[in-house]
């Protein structure tokens, strides 16, 4: 039987008999490589006969005419059929198919790992609901200046809150507090009132003398009864300030001055008494502050404060902001059901939580943070508050470790009703209450210090889990890590701090927050001189690297012109882009491990640099379309952190807020026409030799031009290239210009100095003839020859042999020189 190709149908009768099948496909693929493939040939029964009897492809690579044709087979057929099936192929004409295809292989995708105090240590980010993630961060207790501290959680919280919305694309519902009700405020808000109230009577010398000293003995006691040597330290600080500031008081009171410098040493006094004067007039007349009024005016304005500084950091506000004072009510609901629950008990107007109860529940688990700090008693009262740990108060719990729900409050305390009686929040049930009425049950991701784990976090655990009565309020626990200057621990208690603020004037928002970028987010950060210069040399480096880009971009091309051939190195510069931006994500993906990235960042800028240093070198002009993509995709980066403030579309914004892209894009071309006027005017006054216009040029260049916030760079034999940079950059760039260069001016007028002394002093000495050099050391020699040579010492003895020949040499090498004098003299050489 032939095909419609003319071939002659093949006979599998000998084959088919075969049993084994791997012999059998042995069989059949020495067959069919006798066989020749034809487009046209059509299949016979035969043909499906024989492939019915395989299952698969033989696997053995030698067999493959029988791989292929079973492969066109099941093509046609959709699949062989089995041993005993009836077939549905009838002899067909056969035709090319497409071959199977199979997917690549691929790579396992780079999953978000995030450090999770609650195991301590990197687990997979899983949000509960899809990719929407519920997060609560606590906030400030506002009594004072917010200050570098916060700056180092809430900047470091905005850049993880960036990246897990605006890399990973997750949706963030970030919510945060403000604590306005806390026996700091109270106490400082007391302190406030009753200190003006005292100032305004304007108290007499005397009086303000006696006040002080009745004041410094209860300060003392406190001194004295005081372990941590840093508050020790800083209480001594304000004991040996009121000291010196009392005595100039005291003498001008002994000895009658006039009213002025009497008055002048009086406020010296009470602002420096300011702190033990407050203190002691809290513990005397506190009870008498009724007003309430007085505890919600300072909060209010350290609140205005700190959202003044966070905007001048550019962290983002939060979606929803709660304070204590507007979620009284919910509070107290909260309390009342953990009451209900069996959790909490009432004692003397106050409510506590019952620490033993809870932990001894088969379902929870108490000091899931920190177990090892249970039972800490002086954190443990640090946390219920200066206010709240008298000896009575401390009676009413059941046991120690025992916290406050709700207090009792005191005369000279705020209240609000409730049914134990008129009190406040405790701290801890805050934001449990705040946080479980916006994010129910269990949120996603809570956030707060490194400091605040215990007791504060593992009480907030606690209290809502004994609430919700479940065991996972919280998914995921971050905590920022310390902050310290200059290696020294920062406290406001201890004022030892630094305010945003003042920060602020030594360095900007993209500076400090650079900084924090370069440091892992759960670490120590270590503020000093060294961190921030790192800091300030990254924003130059990258700075740079962008107007670079700017300049490159800004030459003309045509449509087609900038799509440009790539060689060896456009292809090395794209793969190591590549490569880079995987590195990235992987760190990212590794805890948000910015300082990863950032050292990724700087490794491939600093290849970007060889790139076009290179291309420079060869008078070529760099690839726009790769370096622009590279600066794009860096700018992007760089928004995520936060470290870009607006939209600048390529590299860091130039000029005030809102004005970078109109800025640029309007005086650029002006300042082009500048830069090609000015090498014209300089290649002619080169030329025609006319230095004073090029003197002009080049004050064009440093004077003039900076002062706009414009750096003109020449480069030879190139065209100058124009940046937009920050006008106080360029300023402080001419003046360290200027300082480099002053140092170079008296390093060589040093050095000329002392070689026209040199040349003075030899001089000086090539006038002495060799007969004189002797004479005058009296205190060595006693005798001379005829020469002026020296022959004996001082002691009258004879010089020896070897000093003798010693001086011989020094004699004949002076006659040399004073030779060289008389014939530089005979000459004129002096004239």
């Amino acid at each position: 039987m032939a095909d419609s190709s003319g071939q002659q149908a093949p006979d599998y009768r000998s084959i088919l008999s075969i049993s084994d099948e791997a012999a059998r496909a042995q069989a059949l693929n020495e067959h069919l490589s006798t066989r020749s493939y034809v487009q046209g040939y059509s299949l016979s029964q035969a043909d499906v006969d024989a492939f019915r009897q395989l299952s698969a492809p033989p696997a053995d690579p030698q067999l493959f005419h029988v791989a292929r044709w079973f492969r066109h087979i099941e093509a046609l057929l959709g699949s062989p059929c089995g041993k005993g099936q009836p077939c549905r192929l009838q002899a067909s004409k056969g035709r090319r198919v497409q071959p199977q295809w199979s997917p690549p292989a691929g790579t396992q995708p780079c999953r978000l790992h995030l450090y999770n105090s609650l195991t301590r240590n990197k687990e997979v980010f899983i949000p509960q609901d899809g990719k929407k993630v519920t997060w609560y961060c606590c906030g400030p207790t506002v009594y004072d200046a917010s200050h570098m501290g916060h700056a180092r959680s809430y900047i470091s919280f905005d850049i993880l809150r960036r990246v897990l919305k605006d890399y990973f694309k997750f949706d963030v519902f970030y919510c945060m507090n403000i604590t306005d009700i806390d026996d700091k405020i109270i106490k400082r808000a007391r302190q406030n009132h009753l200190f003006e109230q005292y100032r305004e009577k304007r108290p007499e010398a005397a009086q303000l003398l006696e006040d002080v000293q009745a004041a410094l003995k209860p300060f003392s006691v406190k001194l004295n009864e005081t372990t941590d040597p840093d508050k020790k330290q800083m209480l001594e600080r304000i004991q040996h300030a009121v000291q010196l500031a009392t005595e100039p008081l005291e003498k001008a009171v002994q000895s009658r001055l006039t009213g002025e410098e009497v008055n002048s040493c009086v406020e010296v006094l009470l602002e420096e008494a300011k702190d033990l004067l407050s203190d002691w007039l809290d513990s005397t007349l506190g009870c008498d502050v009724t007003d309430n009024s007085i505890f919600s005016k300072l909060p209010k304005f350290w609140e205005g404060d700190f959202h003044r500084d966070m905007e001048a950091l550019n962290v983002l506000p939060p979606d929803v902001l709660t304070r204590v004072s507007e979620y009284v009510p919910e509070i107290v609901n909260f309390v009342q059901k953990i009451v209900d629950n069996g959790y909490g008990y009432v004692s003397n107007g106050s409510v506590y939580f019952d620490t033993a109860k809870f932990a001894s529940s088969e379902k929870h688990s108490y000091g899931k943070l920190v177990p090892e700090a249970v039972g800490d008693q002086k954190a443990l009262q640090e946390g219920e508050g200066d206010l709240s740990i008298s000896a009575d108060r401390l009676s009413e719990k059941r046991s120690p470790n025992d916290f406050a729900l709700w207090k009792a409050s005191k005369p000279g305390e705020p209240s609000w009703p409730c049914p134990w009686g008129k009190g406040r929040p405790g701290w801890h049930i805050e934001c449990s209450a705040m946080a479980g009425t916006l994010l129910g049950a269990s949120m996603d991701i809570h956030g707060g210090g490194f400091d605040l784990r215990f007791p504060h976090h593992d009480n907030e655990l606690a209290q809502s889990e004994a609430y919700f009565e479940n065991d996972c309020w919280v998914r995921y626990f971050l905590h920022t890590g310390h902050l310290t200057i200059a290696g020294c621990k920062m406290s406001k208690s201890l004022k030892n701090f630094i305010t945003i603020k003042d920060a602020l004037k030594k360095h900007s928002a993209r500076q400090l927050r650079l900084a924090f970028l370069m440091h892992s987010w759960k670490d120590t950060l270590d503020y000093s001189s060294n961190t921030m210069e790192s800091a300030l040399q990254y924003e130059k480096f990258l700075n740079e690297f962008f107007l670079n880009v700017k300049d490159i971009l800004r030459a003309p091309v045509d449509i087609t012109g900038q799509f440009e051939k790539w060689g060896e190195e456009e292809a090395e510069l794209n793969k190591n882009f590549y490569d880079k931006k995987t590195a990235i994500h992987k760190a990212l993906c590794d805890n948000v491990d910015t300082r990863t990235v950032m050292e990724e960042m700087r490794a491939l800028v600093s290849q970007c640099n060889l790139y076009m240093a290179a291309r420079k070198a060869m008078r070529k002009r760099p690839n726009q379309a790769l370096l622009e993509n590279i600066a794009l995709y860096l700018t992007h980066m760089l928004k995520i952190f936060g470290a870009v403030e607006e939209d600048s579309s390529l590299g860091f914004p130039v000029g005030g807020p809102g004005t970078s892209l109109s800025l640029e894009a309007t005086v650029m071309p002006y300042l082009q026409v500048l830069s090609e006027f000015r090498e014209g005017v300089r290649k002619i006054a080169r030329e025609q030799k006319v230095p004073e216009i090029l003197q002009l040029s080049d004050a064009l260049r440093d004077d003039i031009l900076p002062e706009l916030g414009v750096r003109f760079e020449d480069h030879e034999g190139l065209p100058t290239v124009v940046k937009l940079v920050d006008r106080n950059t360029l300023l402080k760039e001419r003046e360290e210009k200027r300082r480099v260069e002053e140092e170079k001016r008296k390093k060589k007028e040093e050095a000329a100095r002392r070689k026209q002394e040199q040349e003075a002093a030899k001089l000086a000495k090539m006038k002495i003839p060799p007969s004189e050099m002797f004479l005058s050391e009296t205190d060595k020699y006693s005798k001379f020859d005829e020469n002026g040579l020296p022959t004996h010492d001082m002691e009258g003895k004879e010089l020896s042999k070897g000093q003798a020949k010693k001086l011989k040499k020094l004699f004949e090498a002076q006659e040399k020189l004073y030779k060289e004098y008389l014939q530089m003299a005979q000459n004129g050489s002096f004239q």
